[in-house]
């Protein structure tokens, strides 16, 4: 795909089947020849190397964009754009926490729970447990991931929803 020196190059599935080892070194070969100026239209299965390798991703379910926007734009849209993981110190009621108007959503991972949501999360979530008596253990900031923006959008898109652009807006 790169003969010739292209100004585009369509790569398929272009690491599928490699080992770690393998797949990095050709990810580090697809970022030198985007800083050479090469547009490169990236097909793949796996979010992590789209939020590495890309500047804008497009969320296609049933052969349609479901989204369009940058990596992190779509993490952002997604679950409010701010994640807190921690291990609480005993059981605790979720309703505490899904009440609160900066928590998107929660989920258990094991002995672990994740909250999604916006706004001053850290410490909404932190305080409300303290007040119960919960501390939270092992605390973790993060973001939603790619994958999340993923599973949320294309997993909730029926076959006939219309795409939707960066700022939401429907898109023909």
């Amino acid at each position: 795909a790169l003969i010739g020196d292209p100004r585009v190059a369509v790569l398929d599935e272009l690491t599928t089947g490699l080992d770690p080892q393998a797949r990095r070194e050709t990810w580090g070969l697809i970022e030198g020849v985007r800083e050479h100026g090469v547009t490169i239209i990236l097909v793949t299965h796996f979010m992590d190397e789209a939020q590495r390798l890309c500047d804008r991703v497009a969320l296609v379910d049933h052969g349609r964009v479901v989204a369009l926007d940058t990596p992190e734009g779509l993490a952002e849209r997604v679950r409010g754009g701010k994640l807190v993981r921690f291990t609480p110190s005993a059981p605790f009621n979720d309703g505490l926490l899904t009440a609160l108007a900066e928590v998107r959503s929660l989920e258990h991972q094991g002995e672990r729970v994740a909250v999604y949501g916006s706004g001053d999360l850290v410490n909404a979530v932190i305080l409300t447990l303290a007040a119960a008596g919960v501390t939270a253990l092992n605390v973790e900031l993060g973001a939603p991931s790619l994958e999340d923006a993923f599973v949320d959008l294309v997993g909730g898109a029926e076959v006939g929803d219309e795409p939707q652009g960066a700022s939401g807006e429907v898109r023909p």
